[in-house]
């Protein structure tokens, strides 16, 4: 009988130790998993992957218990969510394949997943996003608006052009048909009713709606009507004058105008009234992207001119070409008012620790793509962190504001964390960002989708990115 009893409790024990020996895609072992929400870190652990989901985070002496045919040695570097950038453009219709060239660019630099905030090819970004989802393209998940919403004969190529409430109407209908996943509006010749009623509108069918915010208008005005998300720093900036009814009657009467306005925030900013403000953005679940990087490059054009850029390589030259408004523009600046754009910009970067004591959601993003001068996608993103952490936030914050907040606005509960469950988007880094942010660009490895690049993957993306680059020129 015991004979018996001990054969069965083996056979059980077998099936067990069998069922134990699971087979999976990958096993990064050794490394050190980091939890972007608190700063810990995990020590001697394995993450492992299946069907481009984390299965699980265990101790290395449990690695035993999974098959795979991919086991990777992370050699006790550090593990972090893959890298969000929350305002990257495609666009110029005739350089659309300058554009596919820059996909790759941004694994290469572990951005995982970009926010493409409109431009004039989204037929186009729309069918990446597919066949990136799909893996029948490489590069990093995209979510995308769309074209924009604008008023008629907007300065922006590619956008839906709109004068009334049944064009609204059409144009919405339209950005479901493409199924975007926010919707983006500005205001170069969109009537300030018009404005109002589409934030609304947009709540109304389901998405968030993220844009610039109007000078005829107060901040609190497009709050209250739905507005989710800022871009840009400097309309934050702007709500932080002592009185911002008063600026925006006189912005809408015409008494005051262009730099002028600059001057009056200059003059007018009141921490007391920002704060206030600010509070309430945060209490609306209003989030910012500063995208400073964009303005610094061009605000500090007089200090770099960037054109011996290393990066250029991975440029296309039509791409390049669209760099050439911004750095005219800023070409045409005197002494005077080039000291006035650094001040500008100081003083707008600085409220960056008075939204995050107020509780604002900051989100990184760089701008960069299309249009924007030296602004260079996957690089762009360690930029905007190095720039978020000059001007206040912890390198924590920052980092929390790429990999944490950008999902957490978009709803996408599936990012975020190295954890059971959550997307296999992963950068092994070399050294600790959280002790220095230049740290993320000690990159060793990225696991997009799943799917293991180690830093010989990655080289060989850079260099083809460099060559196809090359060809336009």
């Amino acid at each position: 009988m015991k004979t018996i009893l001990s054969t069965f409790l083996l056979l059980i024990a077998a099936a067990f130790a069998r069922a134990q020996d699971k087979a999976v895609d990958l096993i990064i072992h050794s490394v050190k998993v980091m939890d972007i929400q608190t700063g810990k870190i995990q020590k001697d652990r394995a993450i492992v992957i299946q069907d481009e989901q984390i299965l699980a985070v265990i101790p290395n002496k449990k690695v035993k218990h999974y098959k795979t045919s991919e086991l990777i040695d992370g050699g006790n570097r550090f593990a972090m969510p893959g890298l969000w950038d929350m305002h990257v453009h495609f666009g110029g219709d005739n350089i659309v394949e300058e554009n596919k060239n820059l996909l790759p660019l941004y694994l290469a630099h572990g951005v995982t997943t970009v926010r493409d905030c409109a431009g004039d090819i989204s037929d186009k970004v729309i069918e990446w996003r597919e066949a990136i989802n799909e893996g029948s393209l490489n590069g990093p998940t995209i979510f995308t608006s769309g074209p924009k919403i604008e008023g008629i004969n907007s300065i922006w190529p590619g956008d839906l052009e709109i004068g009334s409430s049944s064009e609204l109407f059409q144009a919405l209908d339209s950005l479901e048909t493409l199924k975007v996943d926010f919707v983006k509006i500005t205001d170069n010749t969109l009537s300030p009713q018009l404005y109002l009623e589409a934030l609304k509108e947009v709540r109304k069918r389901g998405w968030e709606i993220t844009g610039h915010s109007p000078g005829v208008l107060t901040l609190q005005e497009v709050m209250d009507a739905g507005l989710s998300g800022v871009e840009h720093i400097y309309y934050a900036w702007r709500a932080g004058v002592k009185d911002e009814a008063s600026l925006a009657k006189s912005i809408e009467k015409g008494e005051i105008r262009g730099r002028a306005v600059n001057e009056y925030i200059l003059e007018n900013f009141d921490t007391a009234a920002a704060m206030r403000t600010y509070r309430e953005m945060a209490k609306k679940g209003v989030a910012v992207t500063p995208t400073l990087n964009s303005s610094h490059t061009v605000v500090f054009l007089d200090q770099n001119d960037h054109k011996n850029d290393p990066y250029l390589q991975y440029i296309g030259e039509g791409l390049q070409r669209t760099y050439e408004w911004r750095v005219n523009r800023a070409a045409q600046d005197d002494a005077a008012a080039i000291a006035k754009r650094h001040e500008v910009f100081e003083k707008s970067a600085s409220i960056l620790p008075l939204l995050q004591k107020a509780g604002v959601k900051i989100m990184a993003g760089t701008d960069a793509g299309y249009l924007n001068s030296f602004n260079f996608p996957g690089i762009g993103i360690h930029q905007e962190l190095a720039l978020l952490v000059h001007y206040g936030l912890t390198p924590l914050e920052a980092l929390q504001a790429s990999v944490i907040n950008s999902p957490d606005f978009l709803h996408k509960n599936n990012y975020g964390e190295i954890a059971t469950g959550k997307k296999a988007d992963i950068v092994l880094l070399n050294d600790n960002p959280i002790k220095d942010i230049k740290n993320t660009q000690s990159i060793h490895a990225v696991v997009a989708k799943g799917i293991h690049y180690d830093r010989t993957a990655l080289d060989h993306m850079l260099e083809e990115v460099k060559i196809k680059a090359a060809e336009t020129k």
